[in-house]
């Protein structure tokens, strides 16, 4: 398996304005709105990027708002961040929940774990 293994991922939201507003919130940066792919196939899909570089490592993605696709689901994704705590602190004053506060993994930095405002639970990490 090559290292960085996740290529992209996708958050499944059901009020994709709510969604939107906290992921903006807690990383202050604006989403970008993807073109659907496929609108013959899903007329109401609707997809806003994250920040992304080619250039750059890790994995890009997208809130994605599809029929039949619940938010809330089983994938943890986890964010990078100079301090997890403050994008935490963030999570939890837009709406969100603080599921685990910050968290040491020993020579892997830190995590923190937090639960949007669509229900998905998503991680946060830090080396410091």
């Amino acid at each position: 398996m090559k290292s960085n293994p996740v290529g992209w991922f996708e958050i499944y939201v059901q009020d994709m304005p709510r969604a939107k507003a906290f992921y903006e919130a807690v990383f202050q940066g604006a989403l970008e709105e993807l073109k659907n792919p496929d609108p013959s196939g899903f007329p109401d899909m609707e997809m806003w990027a994250f920040p992304m570089s080619m250039e750059e490592s890790g994995a890009a993605g997208a809130l994605v708002k599809m029929a039949g696709c619940p938010s809330g689901g089983s994938t943890l994704v986890y964010f990078s961040c100079e301090d997890c705590s403050v994008e935490a602190a963030r999570a939890a004053a837009h709406g969100g929940e603080i599921f685990k506060g910050k968290m040491s993994i020993g020579g892997y930095g830190f995590i923190a774990m937090v639960v949007d405002t669509e229900g998905n639970m998503i991680g946060l990490h830090s080396m410091q």
